[in-house]
């Protein structure tokens, strides 16, 4: 059977106070009310059957996930007792489904991007998983069409599109795996024609991600066996407590994709972005005549140029004069003023707060 895993465990401290250690951005409501989260379960939505889409999160998040996608199981969501970033995460669920689904397909894909039109990443996802059904062995990741050499973002080089039976789009093999280059690297990357932004998604058999997890990283084999052998029972939360933990902190890219062979990726053209600061807002919101980017239900700006304006209460006024290249992000309880320069140093800032007792703004 096929399933979708939604990864929604980051904490987007980048976009605080509006994101919190109760309430991240993938639950913010920034895109005409609607939520990162909400956006991503609707383009899975026509594909997977809803009792097949599981969102993988943090336990702290869990209930504001529930609410946000109500139809879901409430089993759907699965709590992660500590962060081991996505090799825990996806060996968590993958071990989960093989317990019930030896022959489990799993799509996994981020709550936290924007992907226009949707319709593209379907057809992606829906030739990712009929080319898995016929080559088990391989797993499969999407290369996003790069639109400019960005130094910011990790990039795979793609060889040898071949055409696949059911499949629109092409299959490239993945020859390597590239961290984020400097920019004369990045603009050689671009200019192959080769070399396509990571998107951190992934298509593979369950089996087939645990076989490979055991082969680079057999640390995490012991604490998934007994994650496994304890789920649905009633130790099942003792257990995931105790062994969740002894799971390496790595990335599934570092622990896996980049040392395994059999490596294929499918190319997607279209508009994408991840969504994990204020300036992202500037890309997906359009700007008024000023080119301030203002998400409120109520402001008055005077002379007001180049700055983004950021609250959820519809029901609070921000008003401003004379901002240039200023970020204004209001919450119930903390406001944040800063140069769209200095946004950069928010990881120290939460920090300060942290150590002058301010933990409650967190």
């Amino acid at each position: 059977m096929d399933y979708a895993v939604i990864m929604a465990g980051g904490t987007g401290k980048r976009l605080w106070p509006l994101s919190r250690q109760k309430r991240p951005k993938q639950v913010l409501e920034l895109l005409d009310g609607q939520t990162l989260l909400r956006r991503c379960f609707e383009r899975l939505s026509p594909i997977f059957d809803t009792r097949n889409i599981i969102v993988l999160t943090n336990a702290g998040y869990a209930d504001v996930v529930r609410e946000n996608l109500s139809e879901l199981p409430a089993n759907n969501v699965i709590a992660e007792p500590a962060v081991r970033d996505t090799a825990g995460a996806i060996g968590l669920v993958s071990t989960i489904l093989m317990k019930y689904d030896p022959e489990a397909a799993v799509a996994v894909v981020t709550a936290d991007q924007i992907i226009e039109p949707a319709e593209v990443l379907q057809q992606a996802l829906k030739d990712a998983l009929a080319y898995i059904k016929g080559n088990p062995q391989d797993m499969v990741t999407f290369g996003i069409q790069p639109t400019f050499a960005s130094t910011g973002l990790g990039y795979i080089k793609c060889v040898d599109a071949a055409e696949c039976a059911g499949c629109k789009n092409p299959v490239y093999s993945v020859e390597a795996f590239k961290e984020k280059p400097d920019e004369r690297t990045a603009k050689e990357y671009l200019d192959t024609g080769q070399y396509f932004w990571n998107s951190g998604m992934f298509v593979w058999k369950a089996k087939t991600i645990l076989g490979n997890m055991a082969k680079f990283l057999p640390e995490a084999t012991e604490p998934l066996a007994r994650i496994q052998a304890d789920w649905d029972s009633p130790n099942q939360q003792q257990t995931l407590q105790e062994w969740f933990v002894r799971l390496p902190k790595i990335s599934i890219d570092y622990a896996v994709m980049e040392k395994a062979e059999r490596v294929k990726a499918i190319k997607l053209d279209c508009r994408w972005l991840d969504m994990g600061s204020f300036a992202a807002l500037a890309d997906i919101i359009s700007s008024d005549e000023n080119n301030n980017v203002v998400v409120a239900g109520q402001s008055e700006l005077f002379d007001c140029t180049d700055s983004i304006i950021v609250t959820e209460d519809k029901g609070h006024l921000i008003a401003a004069i004379g901002l240039k290249d200023m970020v204004v992000a209001h919450s119930p309880d903390a406001t944040l003023v800063c140069h769209i320069d200095q946004t950069h140093r928010l990881k120290d800032l939460l920090d300060a707060i942290k150590q002058h007792g301010g933990e409650k703004f967190l």
